[in-house]
């Protein structure tokens, strides 16, 4: 497929286009369930919730009522954008010293569950601008856990992963096993204490999963296998509006969740490739990669010395996002060479998530990332209430002064970050992708190729792809950072051996191999047609009428 700027890109799957509506999900059933939400009269707000109680039920390991979120909302009505942080804290129990008392924190089992809340920001964002009764909106979720749905390949694939843990508790073995045996592909899946669950949310509202019936299961649950959780933690649980972060972008406008959502990376990552002219070094080059790699690395430097829950640290953000800044930083890309040693700068004043994005006829867009961490969260369901329990503790730091020190009652660092840009104040793309440390990288890959090179949403998700990795896990020296960097296939060998030349040390990932689940909504602007891409790596599928 050809695009404006005459850049070729194997879009794979042709352009899903629709006037009325779009759902943009990865997954198939969660995008028709979102699309019924817009075609009983609700709206890209209703889209997105019923998109969202959906990919609980069909896209397990990714997320659920049991994890967190970042909702991003351009309201046509207003021409603002908003957003929710559906973010929980660690539980009050939940010291640094008594996770290194057990030689450090658990990456499954009850210890390793924060305050799951995902739930309480869908219920903010439906008061404020929802237009169908909770009951209408989550239907189509409700028949997906109680009716059941057919296990994809890549499900079955992933349930087979947690096959030993999965068969050991009563609770999971009863949803994600058969009789103790791996479900196989095809097989109907069925979780309907989920649904149950849902339809009483739908009724009750946040009272009974933070207050009611439902918490006082969670927490008798945690209780019970020596968890932190309590009835208190998730009594005291609030999500919030919050003001999006943003910066321009070649006479775009590009929205981002503040801190604790790592959006602040992408929007540094632009401000920096804006002064270079990629155009020119062309789509896909050795020398527009190496670029973005190198202003990634200094995005994620300054995100390790600065950012966490901003209610208990201060974070440069205006410094951070300046134009002055950016500038200060591309002096210090080389070119010729990739970086090893990149230290933060001085700014003034495995995880498996989802991503998806609706939008409706009246203009309105919705980008939703939510997650329960790692694939299956804790791989713990709270007993009789079919949630499965996010393992969102461990990406904690446990270093005495770190910025993302745990405490209890703080808001872990994430890496979500929905993306919405406008144009002249009108709204113009909604897009993400899941990928823990990839997601900024990704977007920021998505970004450029729509904005710069012309691309479709589906020509821009099905584009070859790379990964930078970060530093070695258990490395002590944070600004020391890897140069690996992972590449599909699809990539010309002549830009592979220029990367190489450059210090960037290959690995190939296969044609299709490369990290995320993109989706991406753009609005035409002239017709105000939707125009939406999912990315063929995965499950998802974009759906309009």
């Amino acid at each position: 497929m050809q695009s404006p700027h005459g850049i070729t890109a194997s879009a794979f799957r042709p352009s899903v286009m629709g006037r009325n509506g779009m759902v943009a999900s990865g997954h198939a059933l969660a995008s028709q369930a979102g699309i019924q939400a817009l075609m009983a009269g609700g709206n890209a707000v209703d889209a997105a919730i019923a998109t969202a109680a959906a990919l609980g039920a069909v896209e397990p390991a990714g997320s659920g009522v049991g994890g967190d979120g970042f909702i991003l909302i351009y309201w046509a009505e207003t021409g603002e954008v908003s957003g929710v942080n559906a973010t929980g804290p660690a539980p009050g129990a939940a010291t640094r010293e008594r996770y290194l008392e057990d030689g450090g924190i658990p990456m499954k089992g009850i210890r390793s569950v924060s305050v799951p809340g995902l739930v309480d920001g869908w219920l903010l964002a439906h008061e404020r601008y929802g237009g169908l009764p909770l009951e209408k909106v989550f239907r189509p979720a409700i028949s997906l856990c109680e009716d059941g749905f057919p296990v994809s390949h890549l499900l079955a694939e992933q349930i087979r992963g947690e096959q030993g843990r999965f068969a050991a508790d009563p609770h999971t073995r009863a949803v994600y096993t058969d009789d103790g045996e791996p479900i196989p592909t095809g097989s109907l899946l069925c979780n309907r204490n989920l649904g149950t669950t849902l339809r009483k949310i739908a009724q009750d509202g946040r009272k009974t999963l933070y207050e009611g019936e439902i918490a006082r299961a969670i927490a008798d649950f945690s209780r019970a296998h020596d968890g932190f959780l309590t009835e208190e933690d998730l009594g005291n649980f609030h999500a919030h509006w919050a003001e999006p972060i943003h910066v321009g972008y070649r006479g775009y406008e590009v929205y981002e969740m503040p801190p604790n959502s790592s959006g602040h990376i992408l929007l540094q990552e632009l401000n920096i490739v804006e002064l270079f002219d990629l155009q020119t070094m062309g789509c896909n080059t050795a020398e527009s990669i190496h670029l973005m790699v190198e202003a990634k690395k200094l995005a994620f430097a300054d995100r390790e010395k600065y950012m966490a829950d901003p209610e208990w640290v201060d974070i440069p953000m205006e410094g951070m996002l300046s134009k002055s800044y950016a500038a200060e930083q591309a002096e210090r890309i080389d070119m010729g060479r990739a970086a090893v040693d990149v230290a933060a700068g001085g700014p003034e004043a495995h995880e498996d998530t989802t991503c998806f994005c609706t939008a409706d006829r009246a203009g309105n867009l919705v980008c939703i990332l939510q997650s329960i961490q790692s694939g299956f969260g804790s791989s713990l369901i709270a007993g009789e209430t079919g949630i499965l329990l996010n393992n969102r503790m461990t990406y904690w730091h446990l270093e005495e002064g770190h910025a993302n020190c745990l405490m209890p009652g703080k808001r872990v660092r994430h890496t979500m970050n929905p993306v919405i840009i406008t144009k002249d104040g009108r709204p113009l793309i909604a897009c993400g992708t899941p990928g823990a440390d990839t997601q900024v990288q990704t977007n920021l890959q998505l970004v450029t190729h729509m904005l710069d090179f012309g691309m479709t949403p589906q020509e821009a998700v099905s584009a070859p792809r790379w990964r930078s990795l970060q530093n070695p896990m258990e490395s002590t020296i944070p600004h020391v950072c890897s140069n690996n960097l992972q590449v599909e296939d699809r990539f010309p060998e002549a830009e592979r051996k220029e990367l190489a030349r450059r210090g960037h040390e290959l690995e190939m990932v296969g044609d299709w191999g490369g990290p995320g689940s993109a989706q991406a909504i753009m609005v035409h602007p002239e017709s105000g047609a939707l125009i939406g891409g999912s990315d063929p790596r995965r499950d998802g599928y974009a759906v309009a009428y």
